[in-house]
């Protein structure tokens, strides 16, 4: 007697690429009503998980684009886009590409997406280079030119998972029965070439709050578990790290160039550039300062929130404390520098106050010598 076949089991799911992009200094603080033709409005956090009685986190304008009929590596899909307006002068272009596959391996090609009519990375740069000219009236100290932007994926999965035999498949014991196939998706390797280390390494930050969902986060792409109606939130905390790794990378090379012109100048010609070089360095004090406030501002997190813990998995991941500290290192090499320049103005200032002091005190006993003749 034959036995009866086993149903298939596809995975169905969309994966959203993240570009965060740095245009300017920051945005000011007139309202942006409408982008590309469509209205701006703030984004809304729903989530069911437990947390704070109070959303404390930072909310950004949001511009949903009409989706558009493309032809990916595996036929015919709809492409969502999302932009996202930050304060501190950043963008976020989110791109979302359904999938219906038999297997994770079927999803590497989805890795730097092309279509039939170009790569997405350029329909993004493009789009990008609009939003940027649009914006023009309403940014501050714009960059001279569009940057590199900070590139991530997330892979969604619509939960529940099941068995080939149609049984619902808790997330947890997913994770462990595909692990090595997790790991290859992630980091775009084959699976049977990835050495045990690297396996674990790559899936070692996971978490899960209820039976059905999974997210596990590695440093270029993340695979996200859950219901679809679910996904908004986790992949917005994802979106908002990436954010603020992008913006660390862009204020760690404007660090870079004001140090290195401040050595320049200082060293060229001291006496005419040092007022100039105080100057420069107490603005660029205030600046960040000022700038690491409102990056400290897009992930405020209190209480025992799923959310904050994909955050700070995230943060881990990106390595956003090692760029704070190396910011932060920076920011006290130009502190140094300005207050040993304040203190040689100021030493300066007394010599030439005593100087001042003894030539009138010399006046005062010639004219006495004088009068005296």
């Amino acid at each position: 007697m034959d036995s009866v076949p086993k149903p298939a089991t596809r995975i169905t799911g969309e994966i959203v690429y993240l570009y965060a992009y740095d245009i300017a200094y920051e945005m000011s603080r007139t309202p942006v009503t409408q982008l590309l033709g469509h209205p701006v409005t703030p984004f809304k956090v729903d989530t069911g998980r437990r947390g704070p009685r109070h959303l404390l986190f930072h909310q950004p304008q949001t511009v949903r684009l009409p989706p558009s009929d493309r032809t990916g590596p595996l036929g015919p899909s709809r492409v969502g886009m999302t932009v996202k307006l930050l304060p501190i002068g950043a963008i976020s272009i989110a791109v979302s590409v359904p999938f219906d596959v038999e297997k994770l391996q079927d999803l590497v090609v989805y890795h730097d997406l092309q279509f039939a009519d170009g790569a997405l990375y350029d329909d993004v740069r493009r789009l990008a280079e609009k939003i940027r000219a649009e914006l023009a009236p309403h940014i501050l100290r714009p960059n001279g030119q569009l940057l590199e932007e900070e590139a991530y994926t997330v892979f969604c999965i619509h939960a529940p998972l099941r068995t080939p035999a149609g049984s619902p498949f808790r997330a947890e014991a997913w994770l462990d029965v595909h692990r090595r196939e997790i790991a290859a998706l992630l980091t775009q390797d084959g699976a049977s070439d990835l050495s045990r280390q690297e396996v674990l390494e790559s899936t070692s930050r996971s978490l899960s709050y209820h039976e059905d969902d999974l997210i596990v986060i590695d440093w270029d792409a993340a695979l996200l578990v859950d219901q679809p109606a679910d996904t908004a939130e986790a992949i917005h905390i994802l979106e908002l790290a990436n954010l603020q790794l992008a913006e660390l990378e862009a204020y760690d090379r404007h660090l870079d160039a004001s140090l290195e012109r401040s050595y320049r100048d200082l060293g060229n010609s001291p006496l005419r550039r040092r007022a100039d070089v105080l100057r420069e360095l107490r603005e660029l004090r205030i600046d960040m300062a000022r700038f690491h406030d409102e990056l400290s501002n897009l992930s405020k997190f209190f209480g025992d929130w799923h959310l904050a813990r994909v955050y700070e998995a995230a943060a881990a991941r990106f390595h956003l404390a090692d760029w704070h500290r190396a910011v932060d290192d920076k920011l006290k090499t130009l502190d140094d520098l300005h207050q040993i320049l304040k203190s040689d103005q100021s030493n300066r200032w007394m010599m030439i106050l005593e100087v001042t002091v003894v030539l009138l005190f010399i006046i005062d006993v010639v004219m006495l010598f004088v009068g005296m003749k």
